[in-house]
C-alpha cells in the first residue's frame, strides 16, 4: 500500500502528518475533488512541510540511484513525486486566490519562500541533471516514444535555465534572488487584493446612481450592507461600489452622475499609489524589477524578458517589440479617431457646460452613447438577455455539446470551498466521465480580481488521474432572489475561460507535468480565444440571449446590431491592451541599474514608457496600471502579457478555419470540427511543440493578416 495511504503519513526527515488531517490521504471524492468541507487553514502548513518533506526524499531517491538512468527510475520517478504536495498545494493556492483573508495570507506569506527553496532543491540537483543527460546520451539506443522524449528534452532545458550550469557560489545567490522574488510576487498579490477591497467608492447621494438599473442599485446597496461592523461601514446605509482588477470599471459605462465616473476611475488609477499605505506596491514592484533583472543577467540573459521569452513560441524578445510596435501606431491612430467623436457626442450632451474636454472617465460612458445612436444598443438593453445561468447552460455547455459531444450534470452533493461554489460532471457522449468542472463566478472579499481558470486535479495517465478544472470569474452578485444579469463582455469572459476549461478537461497525456494548459504563456491563451467565437454564432446566441423574465428572444434586429459591431471601439480596446503590454515589456527590457529606485519614480517610468512605444494617449489609460499590475507583478505573466495579442494571431486564423469546416451553413459548429480540434490541439497538451500542434491542425504557420482585419488595423 503506498505509504500516502495509510492511516499515518510519514515524511522523510519531518515529523508524521497527523491521520486527522485531510491531506494524510487522498480525496475519496469523485475524481479527486479536494474535500474543501474538512480543510482548515490550521492543516496547512504541516501538510506543506510533509509534502516537501516527502518529495526531497523522493528526488533524493532518484539521485543516489546506482542503477543506469532508464525512463522508469529517472522520468517516470521524478514525474510521480510529489503527490502529497500536490494534493496540498491546489487546494492552498485555490484558498487564497479565491477566498483570501488574512490566516490564509499569513500562512502564504510564510510558505513562498519555502517553497521557492524546495523547488531549488530539485533544479540544482547535479546528481539529478547528470541522470537526465546520461539518459538523453542513451536515448537512440532506447527507442523513446515521442511524448516521453518531449518530456526528457523539457526537462533537460528547464533545468539549464533554472541555471544547473553555474557554479556553487552562483547557486547559493540564485537561491536568495528565488526567494525574495517569490515573496515580492506574493506581497504585490495580497497588497492588489487589500487595494481593491479599501479602495471601494462610497456614494451617499441616491442621485449620484443615475443611469444605473434597478437591479445594480439594490446589489450595490447590499455591498454596504455586507461590510456593516467593518472599517468600511457607512453609516445610513448607503451604497458601496466595488473595484474590479482592470482600469476600466463596469460602472463607468453605465453611470450618467460625471462626478461619480470621475470619483470611480481615480480610485481606480490611484490603487497601490500610496493612497493607502497597506496597499502600497511601489517599493514591492521596483524591488521585484531590479531582482528578476539581476537575475537574469545571472543567468546569461541580456534581461528579464529575454528569460521569458526563450521559453514562449516567440522567437525573441525583439520579434515580441517588432510585433507590438506594428499594432501600436494604428490602434492609437484609431483611438485618436474614437476620440474625436465621443468629444462631438459629449458636446451635445445638455446636462455638461459648454466647452467641456472628454475626461478618461467619460469614455466607455459616451462609448455606450455612441453605439445605442449608431447601432441602436447598449448593455443595459441586452444585460436583461444575458442570465448567467441560460449563458452557461444554452451557451457555453451547449456549444461544448455540439462541438465535443459533451454532457453536464450538476451535482449538488459535491461541495466548493465557498456557498456559491458549482460543480457539474462532465461526460462524453456515450456516458465515460471526462471530469468535473467547477464553477466560481461570483466576487466575494478576499478574492483576487479577474478571471482565470485552474486546475484542482491534472490529468495523466501515469497517475490514473482524470481532470477538475475551475472557473473563476468576478461576477457582482446580485441581491437574494434576483437573477444575475451580465454585460456582453462579461459573456464573452464565460466563453473564453471556458475555453481554458476545455483544455483541461480534454488533456490525453501521459505525463503530469504536460498535462492541460501546462503550455507556454504564449501559447495558453490560444483555446480560450477561440473558443469566444460561439458566443456570436447565431445558433448558439438565439439559444442563450432570453428575455429573464418573459423567456423571449433578444429580437432580431438587436441580434444583427450586436453581431454586426465589428471593429467598433477597437482602437480603444486595442491601445489600452497594448499600453499594459508594453509597460511590462519596459519593466522586464531594463537591467537592474536602470530600475528606478524611489516610489514617486514609478509614474514617470510608466510616462516615459508609454510616451515612447506611442501609446501615451491621456484619454486612454493602460489596461492595467504598473501598480495594480498582478500578471506581471503577482507571478505568472512576468514579461509576458503580450502572450494574449500573440495567441490572437493563431485564434484568428483558427476562426478562417472553423468556417472551412462548415456543414450545411453551420460555420464549423459540428462534431468532425470539434473532433478534429479536441485530437490535434487541445488534447495534446505539452506533450509536443505547441506549434506543431497548430501545424498539425491548420497546415501551415499562422498569419497575422485576420487578425488585423478582426482588430481593424489594416490601412
Amino acid at each position: 500500500m503506498p505509504a500516502e495511504t495509510v492511516a499515518t503519513f510519514e515524511p522523510a526527515g519531518g515529523a508524521a502528518l497527523d491521520a486527522s488531517n485531510p491531506f494524510a490521504a487522498p480525496s475519496a471524492l469523485p475524481y479527486g475533488l479536494p474535500d474543501f468541507a474538512a480543510v482548515g487553514v490550521e492543516h496547512l502548513r504541516p501538510a506543506v512541510a510533509a509534502g516537501m518533506a516527502a518529495q526531497r526524499a523522493e528526488w533524493e531517491a532518484v539521485a543516489t540511484d546506482e542503477r543506469m538512468p532508464d525512463v522508469a527510475n529517472t522520468l517516470e520517478a521524478i514525474e510521480r513525486s510529489g503527490t502529497l504536495l500536490r494534493r496540498v498545494m491546489t487546494v492552498f493556492h485555490t484558498l487564497a486566490s479565491s477566498v483570501g483573508g488574512d490566516e490564509i495570507h499569513a500562512v502564504e506569506t510564510e510558505v513562498a519562500p519555502r517553497l521557492a527553496a524546495h523547488g531549488d532543491t530539485f533544479w540544482l540537483d547535479r546528481r539529478i541533471f547528470d541522470r537526465l543527460e546520461s539518459l538523453a546520451n542513451a536515448a537512440p539506443l532506447l527507442d523513446l516514444d515521442a511524448e516521453t522524449a518531449w518530456l526528457l528534452h523539457t526537462y533537460r532545458k528547464n533545468f539549464q535555465r533554472a541555471g544547473i550550469r553555474l557554479a556553487d557560489a552562483q547557486h547559493e545567490q540564485l537561491r536568495a534572488l528565488n526567494g525574495r522574488i517569490v515573496t515580492l510576487e506574493t506581497e504585490f498579490s495580497q497588497r492588489v487584493v487589500k487595494a481593491m477591497e479599501v479602495g471601494v467608492v462610497r456614494v451617499e447621494d441616491p442621485a449620484e446612481l443615475a443611469g444605473l438599473d434597478e437591479g445594480t442599485v439594490a446589489a450595490l446597496a447590499r455591498n454596504a450592507a455586507d461590510r456593516a461592523g467593518s472599517t468600511l461601514a457607512m453609516p445610513g446605509g448607503g451604497h458601496l461600489v466595488p473595484l474590479m482588477l482592470p482600469t476600466q470599471q463596469p460602472l463607468l459605462a453605465r453611470a450618467s452622475h460625471r462626478g461619480l465616473r470621475a470619483r470611480l476611475l481615480e480610485a481606480s488609477v490611484t490603487r497601490g499609489t500610496g493612497v493607502d499605505a497597506a496597499s502600497d506596491t511601489r517599493a514591492v514592484l521596483l524591488e521585484l524589477a531590479r531582482l528578476r533583472a539581476e537575475r537574469a543577467q545571472l543567468l546569461g540573459y541580456a534581461h528579464h524578458a529575454a528569460y521569458v521569452v526563450e521559453d514562449g513560441t516567440a522567437a525573441s524578445a525583439d520579434v515580441v517589440g517588432e510585433m507590438l510596435a506594428r499594432l501600436a501606431a494604428p490602434a492609437a491612430r484609431n483611438a485618436t479617431r474614437e476620440a474625436a467623436e465621443l468629444q462631438e457626442v459629449l458636446d451635445a450632451d445638455p446636462t455638461v457646460p459648454d466647452g467641456t474636454r472628454l475626461a478618461p472617465s467619460d469614455w466607455t460612458y459616451y462609448a455606450e452613447r455612441l453605439r445605442k445612436e449608431r447601432l441602436s444598443f447598449d448593455d443595459t438593453v441586452l444585460r436583461p438577455y444575458l442570465e448567467l445561468d441560460r449563458v452557461l447552460t444554452e451557451g457555453v455547455f451547449y456549444t461544448a455539446g455540439k462541438l465535443f459531444g459533451l454532457t453536464f450534470h450538476e451535482r449538488d452533493d459535491l461541495a466548493g470551498y465557498a456557498d456559491d461554489v458549482r460543480v457539474w460532471e462532465v461526460l462524453e457522449a456515450d456516458g465515460t466521465g471526462v471530469g468535473l468542472f467547477v464553477g466560481d463566478f461570483y466576487a466575494r472579499p478576499g478574492k483576487r480580481g479577474g478571471a482565470w481558470m485552474h486546475n484542482l486535479v491534472d490529468q495523466s495517465h501515469l497517475l490514473g488521474q482524470r481532470p477538475v478544472v475551475v472557473n473563476n470569474l468576478n461576477i457582482t452578485p446580485p441581491p437574494p432572489g434576483m437573477p444575475t444579469l451580465l454585460t456582453w463582455d462579461e459573456v464573452r469572459t464565460c466563453f473564453h475561460e471556458f475555453g481554458h476549461a476545455l483544455h483541461g478537461l480534454f488533456s490525453d497525456v501521459r505525463y503530469p507535468s504536460l498535462s492541460g494548459t501546462s503550455v507556454p504563456r504564449d501559447f495558453v491563451e490560444y483555446p480560450s480565444q477561440v473558443n469566444e467565437m460561439w458566443m456570436a454564432h447565431p445558433d448558439v446566441v438565439a439559444r442563450f440571449a432570453r428575455h429573464h423574465v418573459t423567456g423571449e428572444p433578444l429580437p432580431a434586429e438587436l441580434l444583427d446590431k450586436v453581431l454586426s459591431a465589428g471593429t467598433y471601439g477597437q482602437g480603444f480596446a486595442t491601445t489600452e491592451y497594448l499600453g499594459a503590454a508594453l509597460l511590462d515589456q519596459a519593466w522586464h527590457q531594463v537591467g537592474p541599474d536602470q530600475v528606478p529606485t524611489e516610489p514617486t519614480e514609478v509614474e514617470a517610468f510608466e510616462r516615459e514608457a508609454l510616451d515612447r512605444a506611442g501609446v501615451g494617449l491621456e484619454l486612454v489609460p493602460p489596461r492595467y496600471r504598473s501598480t495594480y499590475f498582478n500578471h506581471t507583478f503577482g507571478g505568472g505573466y512576468d514579461a509576458g502579457y503580450y502572450s494574449y495579442i500573440w495567441s490572437e494571431v493563431l485564434d484568428a486564423d483558427t476562426v478562417e478555419w472553423f468556417a472551412e469546416q462548415a456543414q450545411d451553413g453551420d460555420g464549423g459548429l459540428n462534431r468532425a470540427a470539434g473532433t478534429r480540434f479536441r485530437e490535434a490541439l487541445l488534447s495534446r497538451g505539452y506533450s509536443q511543440d505547441p506549434l506543431a500542434s497548430f501545424r498539425e491542425l491548420r497546415g501551415r504557420d499562422a498569419v497575422i493578416d485576420p487578425l488585423l482585419v478582426r482588430r481593424g488595423l489594416t490601412d
